[in-house]
């Protein structure tokens, strides 16, 4: 049987093929697929960073961002009394702007630190390695690559992973008469790509309410490899000391609601429609990134916005120390920067974006600063 390829993309006519041969897709197979297939994969062969990709992380909007994680990694390693043989390690660096600004600020603070630590970023993508190792030229003979965080090795460990979690992939489950049904990517009658529901359930006491309490057609996610991920970092965390800072688009409290969603050249794009060219992405859930790390033996922080947490690291003051004496034009693209990051409303991330941080111990660390002895 053949279907129409015309509009499709390449990678979209070889799902096809497999749901063909093999049945519908989970929605995690059809997310993992879109992102990481090695022929026709989103971050295989497109650059999604920056003004010419399809979206634009907060490292490459201002300097600003790296250099307060630069500051939190400081405070970070004051906290827990200036170990040695210390890890600074970055999960998913992207073009390795964050890792570059934030070692900068790491050399000015604590020259100690910056001296003696070894610098580890784990990155899949030979082409973003070349990348990050033009950004970070000046100091490329000091960082190690690796495939997998668990390659990492042993000592204190300062870690940081901005936008990592929204790309790995989720499941959905639909509440049906039947209870939830799994969602997934099949073919409609003409041959194109289309949701439906397949025989799967899950254990509902993994709902934040009862599950006869959820109306029919609401949509549950749950991203059981985002867990395994914070689980393989806890762990580390947990046994050898530090602290693992995350920072991504997403919702403090487990819910419910369809947050799958493809960016296209910096608008919204509906998820079936362009597989391998658009970046796939959905909201993390930090409650379950919390609970994962909480049962490695982990601490964890109360987690609160990327606004709440660049302010409190020194944002608004390093902004205005950065514009000292320079033109209005400049000046203007600074608090045009901060609003961007920190602000609320639309187009900017300070409300959208969240940040969670785990250490090995329950110490107090500017802007988390309660003891950590849960989601408190």
């Amino acid at each position: 049987m053949t279907h129409p390829a015309r509009n499709m993309t390449p990678l979209a006519q070889k799902i096809v093929r497999i749901i063909e041969q093999g049945g519908p897709l989970r929605i995690s197979d059809y997310f993992a697929l879109c992102l990481a297939d090695p022929e026709h994969g989103y971050y295989q062969a497109r650059e999604p960073f920056g003004r010419s990709g399809d979206f634009i992380t907060a490292p490459e909007i201002s300097q600003l961002f790296g250099e307060m994680i630069g500051v939190f990694l400081v405070h970070a390693w004051q906290a827990q009394a200036s170990p040695e043989n210390v890890r600074i390690v970055e999960i998913g660096p992207g073009r390795g702007t964050l890792m570059s600004d934030a070692l900068r600020v790491v050399s000015r603070l604590a020259p100690e630190l910056f001296a003696t630590a070894t610098i580890h970023m784990v990155e899949t993508s030979e082409r973003l390695r070349d990348v990050q190792r033009q950004t970070l030229v000046r100091i490329k003979d000091r960082i190690t690559w690796h495939k997998a965080f668990e390659e990492i090795p042993d000592g204190f460990t300062l870690m940081v992973a901005n936008e990592l979690f929204d790309a790995i992939p989720i499941h959905q489950f639909v509440k049906t008469a039947e209870g939830f049904r799994e969602r997934m990517v099949g073919l409609d009658d003409a041959g194109q790509l289309t949701f439906g529901l397949g025989p799967g359930g899950f254990d509902p006491s993994l709902l934040p309410i009862e599950e006869e309490a959820v109306p029919e057609g609401e949509i549950f996610e749950l991203a059981p490899a985002r867990s395994a991920v914070m689980q393989a970092v806890a762990n580390k965390i947990a046994r050898d000391g530090g602290t693992a800072l995350v920072i991504d688009y997403g919702h403090l409290i487990t819910g419910f609601g369809d947050t799958l969603q493809a960016i296209y050249r910096h608008e919204y794009d509906p998820p079936l429609a362009r597989p391998g060219k658009a970046d796939l992405t959905s909201h993390v859930d930090f409650q379950a990134l919390a609970e994962a790390a909480l049962a490695c033996g982990a601490h964890v922080h109360r987690p609160m916005s990327q606004g709440e947490l660049l302010v409190g690291l020194g944002l608004v003051e390093r902004a205005g120390a950065l514009g000292a004496g320079r033109d209005s034009l400049t000046q203007a693209a600074i608090r045009d920067a901060v609003n961007r990051l920190a602000g609320e409303g639309e187009g900017r991330m300070g409300a959208l974006f969240k940040a969670l941080a785990i250490s090995g111990a329950p110490v107090r660390i500017t802007p988390f600063d309660r003891n950590a002895t849960g989601l408190n």
